[in-house]
């Protein structure tokens, strides 16, 4: 043990050298004096000192000293150039959540900005019966709640992510994937939303090699084995392509690079294409002084190296909208080999790279007031803290991650004016991208002037007219296919109402059969003097509320309703259970069981269900012979409403053509099919045929049985 110590000492040693000399203070230090004052750094190197005695004795998981980390952390911001706040905020970054230090300390020590820009990286402190998903979520929204107030704030987090990112080799197999996962669905996207490249690249990159390594790993002998040396072939389309810009009088810097890896792995899997059919595994930057300069040099680099058809995009005449300007064309360069060449101006490739970090970087002592990519980044936080602000944390993260979209498409209305929506948008967006009504009430869409299901996809230049009808709702279904998140949001939060709406009608419903029981009138719901107590009880503003509650499980009405017994009668016994009509109208409330699928006619009882309501079962049923206690007695009404699903299982001989009969009988029978199933049982003449269809109840269900029976070769009907 005492020689495991001294080899675990040596290494913690020689690692605090190394990063004492890659990311110490003497090491940033060189790299501020080429751009920041003697007087502001001297403040980084204060914040750094702090950071060093706050944080002494701490180490990270690779053993080295821990106040290497917010140094590295600093670096990388020192590389994007960044002001004295930033950097000392990156330096104390965690101080406020890993030592104790409050954020008025900070105040007082380094002023109100760095205080707020770490105040707002720092996670919330832990909160009683909150799962670390839900905290997770919750410090994510008070990330962007800063944002709002200062973007530095994010390229502070984006840093320290990249560099968790570069020392993830250190954690659990399991931690490394849960961030890994957490980067490529949440920070990844946000840099490529505010134009930070660099910083985009890699992290997907990381990402990828520690969430899937054994696809990244055959990708990159792939990459190699398809390009060869890459080196040789980027040095000679440089040289091709600058010599001849110079000729043609265009001054510009041509810089070839690989692609990044992620990058190339997405495109295959959203494109379904096999690698040697990915056009931009090499890519290069044409760097010219002018926009008039953009197109010459696109002209002379057609004329050099002959263009791939239909995969040219101007984002120079129309702008990303975090700002990125750009011409991107592919072409077949040397060997065969396709390469995309990308074509700005020098100010468009400092937006390209940095994004909205421009806007900190210093130029000649000076800072742009407001940069479009950062008036774009702070319209959409503010944006999506107006749209989702007031849902819970995990639905907020939800929406942010469906609003993190790289790819757009253009649409016109009717009147000519330009919608922006992410790419696989359909009409539905479209409809609340316009305005929330025109969202919940619409039933069609004519693209160019053709009728199209809502669910199609919508594609650059189209102009989309939306057809509404008066009494039309949103639709659950409309959430497998929306892809804004202001969409998801609209049909969630009408659905979440509308389930609300039948929760306090079911409860009601409940509250007062328990009452019954126990001999209480349903008129105490009404006195306020018996109802405050209990709503006080159950830590419930009103009656509705409490109603809700009811509905969907949260409370049980048998207890409920004992709280309304006058005082010194709490042991009274209730009466004969009084059971609850079905009327098949409750809607999402109640729930009909996929172990039994009860039908109107059947003999069944409900179980309450936290979230789902009443869950609905089939007196015959397993489930429902467990627990007697906690079950509710149902009955169905005399005005049943609406279609049931059942299963019914099916044995026929081995034939040509069987599926066909056995569909139009069911169809014949004025029923539909939801769901089919046939295990393929190789070898065996007969087969088995599974269905979940939809009848109005047992009556039509032995009908539509009958029908089946009767076609030739099938050997057996029954309901499961």
């Amino acid at each position: 043990m005492e020689q495991l110590s001294v080899i675990q000492r040596l290494g913690n040693a020689l690692r605090t050298q190394r990063a004492e000399r890659e990311f110490g203070m003497d090491a940033l230090t060189r790299m501020l004096e080429g751009y920041l004052p003697e007087e502001q750094i001297a403040q980084v190197r204060r914040a750094a000192e702090f950071a060093k005695n706050v944080h002494e004795g701490q180490r990270r998981t690779s053993g080295e000293p821990y106040v290497y980390h917010p140094l590295a952390v600093a670096r990388i911001l020192a590389e994007m150039r960044l002001d004295h706040t930033t950097l000392s905020a990156a330096i104390l970054h965690d101080v406020i959540e890993d030592t104790g230090i409050s954020r008025e300390q900070l105040a007082t020590e380094f002023g109100p900005d760095v205080a707020a820009l770490v105040d707002g990286v720092s996670k919330i402190a832990k909160i009683e019966g909150r799962s670390r998903a839900e905290m997770q979520a919750e410090s994510f929204r008070k990330l962007l709640l800063a944002m709002t107030q200062d973007l530095r704030v994010i390229l502070v987090k984006l840093a320290d992510r990249l560099h968790n990112m570069r020392t993830l080799g250190a954690m659990a197999s399991e931690k490394k994937r849960r961030i890994a996962r957490e980067t490529l669905d949440i920070y990844a996207p946000i840099a490529q939303r505010l134009g930070i490249y660099f910083i985009r690249t890699e992290l997907e990159d990381l990402a990828f090699a520690n969430l899937y390594p054994r696809r990244y790993a055959v990708l990159v002998q792939a990459i190699k084995a398809q390009l060869g040396d890459t080196r040789k072939l980027i040095r000679e389309v440089e040289q091709k392509l600058s010599t001849v810009l110079r000729e043609e009088g265009i001054g510009a810097s041509v810089v070839g690079r690989e692609k990044n890896v992620y990058g190339i792995y997405q495109k295959m899997r959203r494109k379904k294409l096999k690698l040697l059919k990915v056009t931009d595994l090499l890519g290069f930057r044409v760097i010219v002084n002018k926009v008039d300069d953009c197109y010459r040099a696109l002209g002379v680099a057609h004329h050099v190296y002959k263009p791939v058809p239909g995969e040219f995009d101007d984002y120079v005449a129309n702008p990303k909208s975090n700002g990125y300007q750009s011409l991107h064309t592919s072409c077949v360069g040397p060997g065969g080999h396709k390469i995309e060449i990308q074509i700005r101006t020098r100010d468009m490739h400092h937006v390209a790279e940095s994004g909205i970090a421009a806007h900190w970087q210093y130029k000649l002592g000076e800072r742009d007031s407001q940069s479009a990519p950062q008036v774009r980044a702070r319209e959409w936080v503010s944006g999506l803290l107006d749209e989702f602000g007031s849902t819970n944390a995990m639905d907020f993260v939800d929406n942010v991650k469906v609003d993190l979209f790289p790819d757009e498409v253009y649409v016109f209305t009717p009147r000519g004016e330009i919608r922006r929506l992410p790419r696989g948008a359909t009409s539905v967006d479209f409809a609340y991208a316009v305005h929330s009504e025109l969202g919940d009430h619409c039933v069609a869409a004519r693209l160019d002037g053709q009728l199209e299901p809502l669910n199609t996809h919508l594609r650059n230049g189209q102009t989309v007219e939306i057809i509404t009808s008066r009494h039309a709702r949103p639709n659950a279904a409309w959430l497998n296919f929306v892809k804004t998140a202001k969409a998801r949001a609209a049909v969630r939060g009408y659905l979440r109402t509308q389930r609300e709406d039948e929760a306090v009608r079911l409860g009601r419903r409940l509250l007062e059969i328990a009452l019954r029981e126990l001999n209480v009138p349903a008129a105490v719901l009404k006195d306020e003097a018996r109802l405050q107590p209990v709503l006080k009880m159950h830590q419930m503003h009103d009656v509705e509320e409490l109603f809700a509650a009811i509905g969907s499980g949260e409370r049980l009405a048998a207890l409920v309703a004992r709280h309304f017994l006058p005082e010194g009668e709490a042991d009274r016994q209730p009466g004969q259970a009084a059971p609850l009509a079905i009327e098949g109208t409750e809607g999402l409330v109640l729930d009909y069981a996929r172990c039994c699928y009860p039908l109107p006619g059947d003999e069944m009882r409900g179980h309450v269900s936290t979230g789902r309501g009443i869950v609905v079962h089939r007196l015959d049923c397993r489930q429902a012979k467990a627990r007697p206690q906690d079950w509710v007695p149902l009955a169905w009404s005399d005005r049943v409403q609406g279609d049931f699903l059942s299963e019914i299982r099916m044995k026929t001989i081995r034939k040509r053509g069987m599926l066909a009969k056995v569909t139009a009988e069911i169809a014949g029978a004025e029923s539909s099919i939801e769901n089919v199933q046939m295990p393929d049982r190789a070898g065996s003449e007969a087969v088995e045929m599974r269905f979940i269809i939809t009848v109005r109840d047992r009556v039509h269900l032995a009908r539509v049985l009958r029908r089946l029976r009767r076609i030739e070769g099938v050997e057996r009907v029954l309901r499961a």
